[in-house]
């Protein structure tokens, strides 16, 4: 039988124990990561298990954990990982090279870190194993931190009390592979809502600045404006001024050639109808004689 529950969460430590090297290939983990030299014997030894199914389990739930060995899920799961370890991991404090590994009923999927420390999950045949591999990349975070220096050393089964509550919390958390991608789908959306709200803040204030910007130049062009008003009422009247004169000016010399011309001539008439009555008077005279 195939469900999307999630059975359980464990940690070990990898250990080689010599022998030949073989490329080991990944299993269809969904992840890219590069095929690394693996020795053929690996060492698992169980630091940490929490059994987080173990009430659905125990009510009928459908057989054992891990086929028949419900008891010994721990060491069936430590076998599968031994047999087919997670890829290599160059880099430090990362957690990488995962592996789904699938049977009749369940599916394990497990990456471990370059120092050795391997967490693997539990789950049905219907759990995404995306969001299971998001789950262990989310533990490692936290659990590294706290165990790591003790993970080196410690003995079988040794952190289990200690870890119980992280791992609970976290086997929890994804308890439900539904909620988990309707979280992260939501998450998602607000992510995008708030990127497109600071996309609208930043033309918001870009358009501010713009319209403070033509709010500025309308005042300059306005004051340019009245500038250019006040200047061309001045000049006009000064060309007023400048008009007034120059029409009083050519009025005085035409007034004054016109007195120029007719004064003499003026003066010429009045002589000559002086003598003319002169002539004419001397005429009488001799005519009287």
């Amino acid at each position: 039988m195939s469900d999307n529950k999630l059975r359980c969460a464990l940690v070990y430590r990898l250990e080689s124990t010599g022998g030949a090297t073989s490329d080991s290939p990944e299993v269809g983990s969904g992840i890219a990561l590069s095929n690394l030299s693996n020795n053929n014997s690996t060492n698992c030894t169980l630091l940490a298990k929490y059994d987080h199914a173990s009430d659905y389990e125990k009510s009928g739930g459908g057989g054992g954990l891990y086929g028949d060995r419900e008891t010994n899920y721990a060491e069936a799961v430590g076998m599968v990982i031994g047999n087919d370890p997670p890829g290599g991991v160059a880099e430090e404090d990362v957690l990488g090279g995962f592996k789904v590994v699938m049977s009749d009923m369940h599916q394990v999927i497990y990456g471990a870190d370059s120092e050795g420390l391997c967490l693997a999950i539990v789950t049905g045949l219907k759990y995404p194993s995306r969001t299971a591999i998001a789950m262990l990349t989310e533990l490692y975070t936290p659990y590294s931190t706290q165990f790591s220096l003790q993970a080196k050393s410690a003995t079988s089964n040794s952190l289990t009390k200690k870890s119980k509550s992280l791992l609970s919390q976290h086997c929890t958390k994804y308890d439900d592979s539904t909620k988990v991608n309707k979280a992260a789908a939501l998450n998602s959306k607000v992510e995008a809502v708030q990127a497109t709200m600071q996309d609208n803040i930043a033309s918001m204030l870009k358009n501010t600045e713009q319209a403070e910007s033509l709010a500025e130049r309308s005042n300059q062009l306005n004051e340019q404006a009245n500038v250019f008003q006040k200047k061309s009422k001045d000049l006009k009247k000064q060309m007023r001024c400048k008009n007034i004169k120059m029409t009083i000016i050519l009025v005085t010399l035409v007034v004054g050639v016109l007195v120029i011309i007719l004064v003499p001539l003026i003066v010429r008439a009045k002589n000559a109808a002086k003598g003319g009555r002169m002539l004419r008077g001397f005429l009488e005279e001799i005519g009287e004689a």
